[in-house]
């Protein structure tokens, strides 16, 4: 009996032996005694978890991964440099390609039509989409200023000057304000883009109710025209489709 409770005694240290090991060098003492039923059953006491185990990283954020987009992310970069900087035949193909890449304007329109589309307005980012019976009995497009053309599309082949004793003008048609700059042939103009890939020019005004990247609504103020002591003004208007301005007065009437 003695030498059945020797060998049953020398096991349970062969296992705590075994679990210290594990358990990376955790003390013993954390282990909790065996508990003897009778000489053929033994309770042996529960794994524990080490207390000084390394704390995890967010599941959102793997360090791996991290460091291999840094990687490919210069990598891409020192390519590009490369393609720059050799004037050699065989770069002008792929030199050409990146830069008409850097030069293409993102549609920004585009994809925040899609996305409300796919997913809903987000929050606070875009205005909550209208129902079917609204954009029924809702015009196609709206006129920025109603008033009279002084300047036709056929005078410069890009965008018309209208007169007009409206002070505000407004958005054609829903979109995102792609630019606001001042330009050398227009003032002060506001660009809009649209969900199908045509843009708004809105030009010579006196003031900007709108900021870059902003979402408007059809209709929606987007800026203010100089108005003289007969309250009458002038902007410019220009819609462009791909590399090519459309004659405005096809489009919408003004008159």
């Amino acid at each position: 009996m003695n030498r059945r409770k020797e060998e049953i005694k020398e096991r349970i240290a062969k296992r705590k032996k075994e679990r210290a090991q594990q358990s990376h060098g955790a003390p013993l003492n954390e282990v909790k005694r065996s508990t003897y039923l009778d000489d053929d059953h033994v309770i042996y006491p529960p794994s524990y978890t080490n207390q000084n185990k390394d704390r995890e990283f967010h599941p959102l954020f793997r360090p791996e991964m991290f460091m291999m987009k840094l990687l490919v992310a210069a990598c891409l970069v020192l390519i590009v440099a490369i393609i720059h900087k050799n004037d050699q035949a065989p770069f002008q193909q792929a030199r050409e390609t990146v830069q008409q890449m850097m030069e293409t304007e993102f549609q920004f329109a585009a994809v925040s039509k899609w996305y409300e589309e796919q997913f809903g307005s987000p929050i606070a980012l875009l205005e909550p989409m209208t129902s079917d019976s609204q954009k029924e009995n809702d015009p196609q497009f709206a006129v920025p200023a109603s008033g009279k053309v002084l300047e036709s599309f056929e005078d410069n082949g890009q965008g018309i000057t209208v007169e007009t004793t409206k002070k505000q003008v407004e958005a054609m048609n829903e979109g995102v304000v792609v630019e606001v700059s001042e330009k050398e042939a227009t003032g002060l103009t506001v660009i809009i883009q649209h969900s199908d890939g045509t843009e708004t020019w809105y030009g010579h005004l006196g003031e900007v109710d709108v900021a870059l990247y902003d979402y408007v609504k059809m209709g929606e103020s987007i800026g203010q025209v100089k108005l003289n002591e007969s309250e009458q003004g002038t902007y410019y208007f220009a819609i462009k489709k791909g590399d090519q301005f459309i004659d405005p007065n096809q489009v919408i009437s003004f008159e």
